[in-house]
């Protein structure tokens, strides 16, 4: 294998790792925004039980009250 040659192999190669390292870096940034997403909804989705656990308690004294005031009539 002459100089040429090999200077170009290495030139390849160098450029295929900086093609890497450039992958890398997205799928960091995307992996980073992923999380981000997920904890907004796990947020999001606990927020929304808390909400729907008060609005089952509620319709549950109401039919509770209902079913009293049948009771007295």
């Amino acid at each position: 294998m002459d100089h040429a040659e090999l200077l170009a192999q290495l030139q390849a190669l160098a450029a295929r790792v900086e093609q890497l390292a450039d992958r890398a870096r997205r799928l960091g940034e995307e992996n980073r925004s992923l999380r981000q997403q997920q904890e907004q909804l796990v947020g999001e989705r606990s927020a929304l039980l808390a909400k729907n656990e008060q609005a089952r308690v509620r319709v549950e004294a109401m039919i509770a009250r209902l079913k009293s005031l049948e009771q007295h009539t």
